[in-house]
Formats: C-alpha cells, structure tokens, sequence
C-alpha cells in the first residue's frame, strides 16, 4: 500500500490524538533543562531520559549518549528497528531537535511560573502554550515525534527510515555536539537532515528556510598613548583612540548601504529570480516590520527589497563602542584605548576567514601613525544555502502546501544556525529547515509561546511531509 492511500488514516489519528500529544508536550515543557546553569544539570539529564523514553515506545531502537557536557539522543527507526524487510531504496533522514531550553530571567516578567505550561488566550483570539521551550525548541521537536506515533500508530512502521537526533546543548553553542558528530558520523549517516527549529512566513502560510546568513563576529582594539592624558595639555596634540575608531568604522559604509570593504560582496550572488517574484508578492513593508519597534525607513542598501536586506544580502554591524571615561559627570581625558564589536552576517559565496581578513587588513592601512590595532575573533560560520531544486526540499514544499492551503514561502533566514553547517562538514549532509514559529513566539523572553494550532497543524505537516518523502526519488 502506498504512503499516500495511508495518510488520511494516519492524519485522522493525530486529530482524534491531538489531546494527548498536547499533554505529552507538557510534561516535557515541565523539566526544567536549562543548558546554561550547571545547576539544572540534573534537569537536562532527565530531559533526555524522559525524551528516549517516549520515543523507544514507539519502536525506535534508543539510546542515551554521553557527551562532555548534557546528554545526546540518538534513535533508529529502520529496517531493522522496525521488525520489516524494507529495500535500499527507501530514503533516510535524520531529524535534529533539542531539549535545552533558556534561562528564564527575569522571572518577575513572566505572567505565571514559566515551567507550568498552560493553554490560554492571545490578545488577538489565538490559542497559544505558554512555557519555557514552549517553541524552542520542545514544541517544535514533538511535532515530528507525534508525526511518527501517528504513523507507527495506524501502519506500525514510518514511510522512510529515520534517525533522531536530539542534544542538550543548543542554547549554549553545541560546543561538545561537533566532536559527538565526528565521532559517530558513520552511525548517523543519512540522504539528508532535518531541522525543525525555524518559523512560518504568518500564521497561516508555511515556509521553508532555504539559507541561513554566516557570522564573523569580531573584536577590535585601538591604542594610541601608553596611558590617559589630559585632554586640556594634550588636546590638539596627541591621537586620539575613539576619534580614529570612529573615523574607520564611519568609513565601512556608503550612502547607499554598501559595504566598502575590498572584495566584500565577492562570491555573492543574487536571488533567483522567480523565488524574488515570489519574495515581492509577499509585500513586507517598512510599516509592517520596522513601525512594531519604533522605526520607519530601511538602512541597507538602497537598490534592494526589505526581505533581501535582512535576508538574502550580507551585512555589518557594529555592536558596541567602549572608550574613554563613560562614568557620571564629566572627565577630560583622551583614552589611551577603544574597542569596538563588529559582527558580518554572510551569505552564500563569502568566505568567513576571507572576510575577516579584509576587515583586519581594512583597519590596519587606515591606521594613522602611533596608533596600533588588536583583534580578537569571537565567533564565525559559514553561510548555508540549499539547492532550490533539492528533491527533499520540492517533496517538503508541496506537503506544506497542501497542509495549510497555502503556497509555501521558500524563505532565507538573516540568522544563523551553526549545526547546519556542522551536518555539512561532519557528516556531508544538506539540511531542510521546516518550523512552525512565530515571530511574535518571544523564544529567549519572558512569555515563550507557541501557537496551539502551530502545535497541532504542525503535527499534521511532518505526517504529511514522511508520505511525500517516501514517494519522492531519493
């Protein structure tokens, strides 16, 4: 039988069992696992415990792994798990999620304690969960592990063989999940993953992401004197640190947004242009995204869309300025240092240690005389963009749509996700990017939420995508 003639069984399962995948949800949403405080250490393991406990029920062959920091879940749902001879034709996935969560500070902003997830009333009528890890990300990894209960449920096996995926140390930058995947890259070898950790276009139109911005995070340092001086002796005569910091940074951009950076935008390319057709129709004012947070005119470049200025173009930023005396009332001083943060987000074709290079060489040949520059390197990751015409992606695509009723918007996120790129280093794998946030869904705030029907209809989704993925060609 094909996995189409089942599906309708298998989504009339998950609507009759749509109350019990809720309060599944919520005793998950109950486990305090905050990734960031060694004293939920406990709670994270017991995250994971209740996570692998839930999914070997289901048949998946489950384990907990150790890493150097929270635990990892890896379950197997195959030929051999599953108890059925299937050929090596079937398509295989590996789906990642995770079970930490973010600390909950400030407590005293949270309308009621953030580990009893409720449903209750958004202003505006929608039902809403409200809970820490509420959508980031426990809501969002249930829906696809509900998708399997229903389908191991009504047909006692998944359409596709699947490997899950889980860790406990998103929210504190996977810093021991890459050796984990180094070291067990040939157990969770896969056609592609699967990441259920990005948001909808609106409430009601689906989205896929199908590129994430790069980051090269930098920090820079200018020294001129070998200590303060008095700005009323040696005003006039000597350098000074902030106005040659500023001087620089000033000279990043051109009027019209650009960067001025030798060979900044090398390698970038522009979007296609039925996907920006596609992009235009979806009509994001300046009113629409800037006027919620007290603003009104776009500041990249001048010559590009909104959605391609935060989405699809690379940018600079500069995220914080330190000199001189920054105390109350006053100090005439000339610093002897000032720094500043500058962050890049990049997009395809941008290499992060070419761009980092060409901001250092940047700084250093408008250095006037004595003064020097010192770098630190904070953070960088490439960009990830898929190929639009990727099997999986089209399968993914069409499976959403008829979800929702709604065109699927293929999507670029201006953040970045680095276990994408991780999964393309490590194991060789391109990542589809399919979630049911919210842009209203304050992940990281006090007040997380999760749309009930992203909950529920996002169940439904990853039913639907399984089917469409077992009938695609791999």
């Amino acid at each position: 039988m094909s996995s189409s003639s089942q599906l309708q069984p298998v989504l009339d399962r998950i609507d009759a069992d749509f109350d019990n995948s809720l309060t599944r949800l919520f005793a998950l949403l109950r486990i305090k696992s905050i990734s960031a405080d060694p004293a939920f250490a406990g709670d994270c393991k017991a995250a994971a415990d209740h996570l692998a406990k839930d999914i070997a029920s289901l048949g998946f062959a489950t384990d907990v792994r150790p890493t150097a920091g929270h635990p990892a879940i890896v379950a197997k749902s195959n030929s051999k798990a599953d108890g059925k001879a299937h050929d090596g034709g079937r398509s295989h996935v590996l789906f990642y999620g995770h079970y930490d969560v973010q600390p909950v500070d400030p407590l005293n902003l949270w309308h009621r304690p953030p580990f009893e997830p409720v449903v209750t009333d958004h202003a505006d009528g929608r039902k809403i969960i409200v809970a820490r890890g509420a959508e980031d990300d426990k809501g969002q990894l249930m829906t696809f592990v509900e998708a399997c209960r229903a389908w191991k449920s009504v047909t006692g096996s998944l359409p596709i063989d699947v490997t899950i995926l889980i860790e406990g140390e998103e929210e504190i930058g996977s810093k021991n999940f890459v050796p984990f995947l180094e070291a067990n890259k040939e157990e969770l070898a896969a056609d592609f993953a699967m990441v259920c950790d990005t948001g909808m276009w609106d409430p009601n139109t689906p989205a896929i992401t199908t590129s994430l911005r790069g980051l090269v995070y930098e920090e820079v340092k200018i020294k001129a004197a070998s200590r303060d001086l008095h700005s009323g002796v040696f005003g006039g005569g000597a350098r000074n640190p902030i106005r040659v910091l500023t001087y620089i940074l000033g000279s990043l951009f051109e009027e019209n947004g650009r960067i001025t950076i030798p060979g900044f935008y090398d390698g970038v390319k522009d979007v296609p242009p039925d996907i920006l057709a596609q992009w235009k129709k979806l009509n994001l004012t300046p009113e629409r995204f800037l006027q919620p947070i007290g603003l009104s005119i776009p500041a990249g470049e001048k010559d590009r869309l909104l959605i391609e200025q935060i989405t699809s173009r690379p940018t600079c930023d500069i995220n914080g300025i330190v000199g001189g005396y920054t105390g109350e009332g006053s100090k005439t001083v000339i610093p002897a240092e000032a720094s500043a943060k500058i962050s890049f987000r990049l997009v395809e074709g941008q290499q992060p240690d070419k761009i980092r290079k060409a901001f250092r060489d940047y700084v250093t040949a408008r250095l006037p005389g004595d003064c020097r520059a010192e770098f630190s390197d904070h953070s960088n990751a490439p960009a990830i963009a898929l190929d639009w015409n990727m099997k999986p992606l089209a399968a993914a695509k069409r499976a959403l749509t008829e979800e929702w009723g709604k065109e699927t918007v293929l999507m670029g996120s201006g953040a970045s996700i680095p276990i994408v790129a991780d999964f393309k280093r490590t194991l060789g794998l391109d990542t589809v990017l399919v979630g049911f946030g919210l842009e209203d869904d304050n992940i990281h705030s006090p007040n997380e939420k999760y749309d009930l029907k992203s909950f529920h209809k996002g169940i439904r989704s990853w039913a639907r995508i399984l089917a469409a993925l077992a009938e695609a060609p791999r």
